[in-house]
């Protein structure tokens, strides 16, 4: 059993709490957050300890759980790898790229395990449809939110986009050749809405928006590659496969969706996939996983290079924004 504590418990860490309280394998030592009125309430609600200091809470854990606002994520982390604690991180990983290179050597000095919480990688519908993801060459994602102040310190790229810019470098083995974006800000002093195209050197391109002023909620997106087109609900929690085959003769199937292709080229059978799926809590999934990458001295599935690839796109797109804005 591992000792964990938690550092931020807001809203995403009052979940984590919750989460960790479920999972026998970790000891939950207690919680640290800024705001000694949501520590005495959150202390009576979970009936754990609140400790008094960032510091104190570390010295007594293996692993620091942390989910404070992202300015804070590098103080925070850094202070745990020097001290040679296993440390889950929410996304993004830390507030720039230069912070994040610097995280990345001290988890080297420190020989320990960091895990990113992108958390859609542990999204059902994603898992159900993650095999079936193979070389995609164009993909189209949309992450909508209705506005919610909370997450507005940061721009949309940074709050929103970064799930799905995850995802899309989890399946392109690609360096990335081009990178455009545009962008604006409507409600917040950053941008709201943003738009961003990135060309892959294989051919691959990529479609992203997100925005948090919309009038309904989406997260979705669209993977197509060759003779198969796969959507994915992350919201929904849905996931639908459609592929195309070649077709020789006759179909076994006599209702089978068969499409002449014209000029000698011949058939294709359309055939549609909902693969079953389970529901799973994504967050206890991925701290889950977490533990199991320590005890077990694997590489965790969302790791702290992860997390800095990530961040590093979402700047450049954030310098694309900049450089092209659009005004309301």
């Amino acid at each position: 059993m591992l000792k964990i504590g938690v550092l931020g418990a807001g809203h995403l860490g009052k979940i984590h709490l919750r989460c960790i309280k479920q999972i026998e394998q970790y000891e939950l030592v207690g919680f640290f957050d800024t705001d000694p009125e949501t520590a005495a309430k959150v202390s009576q609600e979970f009936g754990i300890r609140s400790y008094a200091d960032i510091s104190s809470l570390i010295d007594a854990v293996d692993v620091v759980d942390i989910v404070t606002p992202t300015v804070s994520h590098f103080s925070c982390a850094s202070e745990s790898l020097r001290k040679s604690r296993h440390v889950f991180i929410e996304k993004p990983i830390v507030a720039t790229p230069v912070e994040a290179n610097a995280l990345m050597e001290l988890a080297k000095e420190a020989s320990v395990k960091v895990q990113v919480g992108h958390v859609e990688r542990f999204n059902p519908a994603f898992m159900a449809a993650r095999d079936s993801i193979k070389n995609p060459m164009f993909i189209e994602t949309h992450r909508l939110a209705q506005f919610n102040p909370r997450g507005t310190d940061v721009p949309v790229v940074l709050d929103l986009m970064v799930h799905d810019i995850d995802i899309i470098l989890s399946v392109v083995r690609s360096p990335i050749r081009k990178i455009s974006a545009s962008g604006v800000a409507i409600v917040s002093d950053t941008p709201d809405i943003t738009n961003a195209r990135i060309e892959f050197d294989n051919g691959c391109v990529a479609n992203l928006t997100a925005s948090r002023i919309s009038m309904k909620n989406m997260r979705k997106s669209r993977f197509f590659q060759k003779d198969a087109y796969i959507t994915v609900d992350f919201l929904e929690k849905k996931s639908e496969i459609v592929r195309m085959k070649d077709v020789q003769g006759e179909p076994d199937d006599p209702m089978a969706m068969i499409i002449d292709l014209g000029n000698n080229k011949g058939m294709k059978q359309i055939i549609f996939e909902k693969p079953d799926i389970e529901p799973v809590n994504a967050i206890m999934l991925e701290l889950e996983s977490f533990y199991k990458a320590i005890v077990k001295n694997q590489q965790p599935p969302v790791t702290i290079e992860d997390g800095y690839n990530v961040l590093s796109v979402a700047y450049q797109i954030l310098e694309k924004v900049h450089d092209n804005p659009v005004r309301p």
